[in-house]
Formats: C-alpha cells, structure tokens, sequence
C-alpha cells in the first residue's frame, strides 16, 4: 500500500507491484485498443460526469491533460483517451469529497505512471487528507482496521461506468478522424482481435 499525502516528501505515490485486487476488468488487455480512439471535451465530459468548466479548467493548469492532442489555440479541439476519461472521472469524485487537490495532482501523476493491468487492480482509499493505492484486499482490510474514517473508489468499477457511458457516446478514430458513434472501446479490441486471427 503506498499513500499520498501533505507530509509525503515530493507528494507522490509510488509504484508498487499489483498482485490481484478485489475489482479485476473484463479484460486485461483493454489497454492498447482504446489508445486508437480518441475522445472530445463535450464527450469527456458526459462519461466523467463533470462540466466543460472543470474539463477546461483542469486542462489549463496540468490537473488533468488530453493525452492524445492538446487545444493549439482556437479552433483546434482536445482529445482525449478512455484512460484519461477513467482519470477524470476519479478526480471528481475525490474533489466531491473534498480531498486536497495537492493530493489529487500526485494521485492523477501516479495513475498516469501506472499500466493498465496495474489500474484494474487498484482501489483508492482516501480519509480526506491522505490517498492510498490498495492492490489487494488485504491492504483495503487493513486500511479500515486503522479506525480512520475512509473512503474508497475500485478504479475497476470507475473503468466499466466509463465504459458504459462511452458505449452511448460519440469517439473519433486517432489514425483516420473518423468519427464513431455508440463505439465501446471493448468492441474496438474484440476487432482487432478477429482482423489478426484472419
């Protein structure tokens, strides 16, 4: 279990192998199939259950970046990838329950560092001052055995809303700007998976 926190030195979590979490996804390689769409601010917006306001705002000052293509002025539109759509959506509910946001910016860096078969196994427990990432259950038990008041969030669970959300919603192919409407990034991989065995 590694945590986050005011008296943490440089504010970060750090790595920690993943063994197996409570909240495993449907498929763990997911990853490298949803690098191939990306995602516009109003669409981010709807499947992370936040205002263009945050998104912008979020954008602006680093909290959270598009990772597929930033805004170059006017005109020009950010994109971003599912994992940035799951990150968002973890940065709101930790700011609803009013964890500090010099927390959150080293929670979102080390969601960013981590693979996506690490992310599936994550839940984060916060009791409002400080953000630990628990890979296993064990860890989530003993967090809640300290007698803190604690929160947590599956990062699995936040994965399939996000997905869900995006199933209904419009994406934009990376390669091609194609736009895709109702794409589930799920049904991009299951493509990719019969094109190669073709």
């Amino acid at each position: 279990m590694r945590s986050s926190g005011d008296s943490t030195a440089g504010g970060g979590l750090g790595p920690s192998p993943v063994e197996d979490g409570p909240y495993p996804l449907r498929d763990s390689a997911a990853g490298p199939a949803t690098d191939t769409i990306g995602y516009r601010g109003p669409t981010a917006c709807a499947a992370a259950g936040i205002t263009y306001r945050q998104l912008d705002y979020w954008a602006r000052t680093g909290l959270v970046e598009p990772s597929v293509r930033p805004a170059y002025g006017s005109g020009t539109q950010r994109l971003y990838s599912f994992r940035d759509v799951v990150v968002l959506k973890i940065v709101k509910r930790f700011l609803d329950t009013g964890v500090a946001l010099q927390n959150i910016r080293a929670t979102v860096q080390h969601l960013r560092a981590r693979g996506f078969k690490d992310l599936e196994r994550m839940t984060l427990m916060s009791d409002g001052a400080t953000v630990y990432e628990c890979s296993s259950p064990d860890e989530v038990v003993g967090l809640l055995q300290g007698g803190q008041g604690v929160f947590g969030i599956a990062v699995g669970v936040v994965w399939r809303d996000v997905e869900a959300a995006l199933s209904q919603l419009h994406g934009e192919r990376i390669d091609t700007g194609e736009t895709l409407v109702g794409h589930n990034p799920a049904d991009e991989l299951a493509r990719r998976r019969r094109d190669r065995a073709v």
